[in-house]
């Protein structure tokens, strides 16, 4: 795995690795692929969270690589939970639906806490994180993302901006530049699959919640 540390090139005064960017590479494909609604998702963010955890553990970040742990955890459970057709639509591929009120506090509730929680337990252990508040947020805000897109609500976009919106600076910052290119690339593709899954959950008959944007 040493060779997937190792610098690829150097771009704009910013060093490359190489899992840096395959990685991210790959993370970028299995997001396109939820913005399709494919199966295929899954096991691509799984694969991308191999193969981040490998970059960040070794430049010890331990919250990002632990972000990465859940990743790989949440992709098979999200896999098995796809694969289930519990919310399968037509095609093959997952309906999608807003979360309601009860669903979103408890998201938003649980990120507060888990957030909370995770940084007190790197202020407690420096050595697991360079960065305990945006590390932990990035943590939790990644778990509640995707457990979102396990359920196909439209908010998981929505949780993904908002990781973004912390993860570009916090991978500039810690050497990890394609990270932060990718994530600019990801802030757009957010946007754009959040409109085609928001538009979906109406065709798909389901009403707009009251209070959810129309």
């Amino acid at each position: 795995m040493n060779w997937l540390n190792s610098e690829a090139f150097t771009l704009f005064g910013q060093h490359i690795k190489w899992s840096d960017m395959i990685g991210n590479i790959i993370g970028l494909i299995g997001l396109a692929l939820g913005w399709l609604r494919s199966i295929w998702s899954w096991p691509v963010q799984l694969l991308s969270g191999v193969v981040l955890f490998a970059a960040f553990a070794s430049g010890h970040l331990s919250g990002s690589a632990g972000k990465q742990v859940v990743v790989i955890v949440v992709a098979v459970w999200g896999w098995w939970q796809w694969n289930r057709g519990k919310a399968e639509g037509q095609g093959g591929h997952i309906s999608v639906r807003f979360a309601t009120w009860r669903e979103r506090a408890y998201m938003v509730g649980a990120a507060a806490v888990g957030t909370v929680a995770v940084s007190a337990l790197f202020h407690a252990y420096p050595t697991l994180s360079w960065d305990p508040w945006p590390d932990a947020y990035i943590f939790v805000g990644t778990i509640v993302a995707m457990y979102a897109q396990a359920r196909g609500m439209v908010e998981f976009w929505f949780a993904w901006l908002l990781v973004d919106v912390v993860g570009v600076p916090l991978n500039f910052a810690n050497g990890y530049a394609f990270s932060g290119f990718v994530y600019v690339v990801y802030g757009a593709l957010v946007l754009w699959g959040m409109r085609d899954w928001w538009l979906r959950s109406r065709k798909a008959g389901q009403p707009v919640l009251e209070g959810a944007p129309a």
